[in-house]
């Protein structure tokens, strides 16, 4: 016959702790963060070298970053701890995504380069373009490019010869009515041109602060170098090379970006993949 002395554990059963549930981080799972109380979405779940977190996006789009700890959530009022998700072989898989929101072809080979071209203001500009609608771009045959700075795009322009069959888009940072960047781009815009830009100082700038882990953007006073204040002003490293690594690890997709920037890239895809009239 058992006895109550056969059971090691004599802690009283109102004294024991309930386990919690463990629940896949799921892309839209509504949960909330216990020590703040921030309520959001699951937007992505990911492995760092700190160790797995969770990014919620509440109502208003505002991103936070979470590390999956236990007991960490509440999912309609009961305590949860969150783990990363597992694919699941009785759940059928939706159409895969790529990083800009498109829907991904499977098995897809890059098309044979356009003669039309997208040209961006500099390296970072094309290496952020890349990141997030490079699968866009290999497959409809698109190459970007980037210039060493505006001054320069009359003479690439010209160079060019852009035509019904050769367009040619321009993503100009800061481009904004009266500035010099403004003025070059009227001079070479036409029917087969086609130049836009974004409000921000820096292509930097277009991360949202939630997905760089930030509150806000500091204001850098002008006539100093800009990325060099963020740096200061943020305690980043000052090799902004460093930086600019470190920023554009936090991007995975086109929810990283602010829209200002998301419509004109699309733009500028639209325009030089048109057929010719």
């Amino acid at each position: 016959m058992r006895n109550r002395y056969d059971n090691p554990d004599l802690t009283p059963p109102w004294k024991r702790k309930k386990a919690v549930p463990e629940v896949p981080a799921e892309t839209d799972l509504v949960v909330e963060e216990v020590t703040t109380g921030f309520c959001g979405a699951v937007v992505r779940c990911e492995k760092t070298a700190e160790g797995p977190t969770v990014t919620l996006e509440d109502r208003f789009g505002k991103h936070r970053v979470f590390p999956l700890a236990p007991r960490g959530f509440l999912l309609e009022g009961r305590t949860v701890t969150l783990v990363r998700p597992t694919a699941r072989p009785d759940r059928p898989a939706g159409p895969r995504l790529t990083a800009s929101g498109s829907i991904a072809v499977p098995g897809a080979r890059a098309r044979v380069a356009r003669a039309g071209r997208i040209y961006v203001e500099g390296r970072h500009d094309a290496e952020l373009v890349e990141k997030v609608w490079g699968d866009d771009l290999r497959i409809e045959g698109v190459v970007v490019e980037y210039l060493e700075g505006v001054d320069d795009l009359p003479a690439i322009v010209e160079a060019f010869s852009p035509g019904p069959d050769a367009r040619l888009g321009v993503l100009v940072d800061h481009l904004v009515a009266g500035s010099k960047e403004s003025r070059i781009a009227e001079q070479v815009t036409g029917e087969h041109v086609l130049v836009v830009g974004h409000p921000y100082i820096d292509i930097w700038e277009a991360v949202k602060p939630s997905s760089a882990g930030i509150a806000a953007w500091p204001r850098i006073p002008h006539g100093q170098d800009w990325k060099t204040g963020v740096c200061r002003e943020l305690g980043w490293p000052q090799n902004t090379g460093a930086a600019w690594k470190q920023l554009l690890g936090r991007v995975s997709t086109y929810r990283d970006l602010e829209p200002a920037l998301l419509g004109r890239v699309e733009e500028l895809i639209d325009f030089v993949t048109a057929p010719a009239a």
